[in-house]
């Protein structure tokens, strides 16, 4: 399929999903919920369900980040083989959540190497066995602690551990001639985020994993993210780095003036918005109240 027709294609499905009956419409047609949106470079992003896959399409083959879903993945999988006879040189895992990683077992025969930090990796084979899920996993087959690079072609891909934040796993996946970085779930953007204790995730290191990357890369980045708020985008800038550093602090900020001031944790996440950031609204305040609430309190 050429470029111009896949384009095309991508943009009809996302078109009928404004229609009414698109589910109907859907199966007519045979038109799948997904999107693909190219950036540059020949680097392109997945949305469908779960975090934000993207990939790298080049004559040396495909590189692909997070997998989403089984069902998910093997939608990416049937596009990527319309599009590239190449191999699939590499499956990259932002983290070990089953929203970037459940879909890897898609991969399984096709990506010639799975990587993560060993945090993630480790996380990954904590969380099946205690799922009992061992069986619908496909681990990284190569880690990484600090940094992590090869080429591809005429592009290179940079991986790097900043410390711990929304885990204690987190990779940012540069690709550097491109000048993109996915962040995975290192940024909701606008988004009340899920902060997993349970896998060694911490909001002032993860402030400072921010503001590390902020430093690392330049203002005409453009950063992929996990996940958005509906009406907001997951890709932008560094002014979406800035804005969410700054909702991390104003929720501590928040959630340590109101401890001091006596209220429980019952009281605290009842609260409906993180003063300072009012750009984050909706369901699910009460999960990064409950972690600010845990990482504030000695003992937690």
């Amino acid at each position: 399929m050429q470029r111009r027709t896949f384009l095309r294609n991508t943009t009809l499905s996302a078109g009928f999903l404004a229609l009414p009956n698109k589910d109907l419409l859907m199966k007519y047609f045979g038109q799948q919920a997904f999107k693909i949106t190219p950036l540059r470079n020949n680097i392109s992003i997945f949305t469908e369900k779960g975090g934000t896959i993207a990939f790298l399409l080049n004559k040396d083959g495909i590189a692909v980040v997070d997998a989403q879903f089984p069902d998910q993945a093997n939608h990416l999988i049937g596009e990527l083989k319309k599009q590239s006879d190449k191999p699939i040189e590499v499956l990259i895992n932002t983290h070990h959540h089953g929203d970037h990683t459940a879909g890897n077992i898609a991969f399984k025969g096709l990506a010639r190497n799975v990587l993560a930090h060993s945090n993630s990796k480790a996380n990954q084979e904590r969380v099946a066995k205690e799922q009992k899920k061992e069986d619908q996993q496909l681990y990284p087959d190569q880690v990484f602690g600090d940094v992590w690079s090869t080429k591809y072609a005429k592009e290179k891909i940079t991986l790097h551990y900043f410390g711990a934040g929304h885990t204690n796993g987190d990779a940012l996946v540069q690709f550097n001639h491109a000048n993109i970085v996915h962040l995975g779930d290192l940024l909701f953007n606008r988004r009340h985020p899920f902060i997993d204790r349970s896998a060694g995730a911490n909001i002032k290191s993860w402030i400072a994993v921010l503001e590390r990357a902020m430093k690392e890369f330049d203002n005409k980045t453009i950063y992929i993210y996990g996940h958005a708020a509906d009406g907001y985008d997951v890709t932008g800038n560094v002014d979406d780095l800035k804005a969410f550093r700054d909702y991390l602090g104003n929720l501590l900020k928040f959630t340590e003036s109101e401890m001091k001031s006596g209220k429980s944790r019952e009281e605290i996440l009842k609260a409906t918005s993180i003063p300072g950031s009012p750009e984050w609204k909706g369901d699910g305040i009460e999960r990064p109240l409950q972690a600010a609430f845990e990482e504030l309190t000695p003992n937690t």
